[in-house]
């Protein structure tokens, strides 16, 4: 068996009640179920990272916009119309 590192957490009444529940169903422990829920859970996550680079040039485009302030032309379209396609 792997290392492992003892972790508390808090659950809810009910998922305690569910892991205990599929803990006895399936014949494997709670720690277990817990392990899997994690690895599943976390599988897209760690593979998410944003891209700071990306972020910091929008943020740089949204804070130039915001400083020329309103447009002085009216646009040329009206909301009904996005709403229409």
């Amino acid at each position: 068996m792997a290392e492992m590192v003892r972790k508390q957490v808090y659950i809810e009444p009910r998922q305690e009640q569910l892991l205990k529940t599929l803990a006895k169903e399936l014949g494997t422990t709670e720690a277990e179920l817990i392990r899997r829920g994690i690895d599943r859970g976390l599988e897209g996550a760690a593979g998410f990272r944003p891209d700071a680079a990306a972020w910091r040039e929008a943020e740089r485009y949204i804070l130039a916009r915001m400083r020329k302030g309103r447009l002085k032309r009216k646009r040329r379209w009206t909301r009904e119309d996005l709403y229409g396609r």
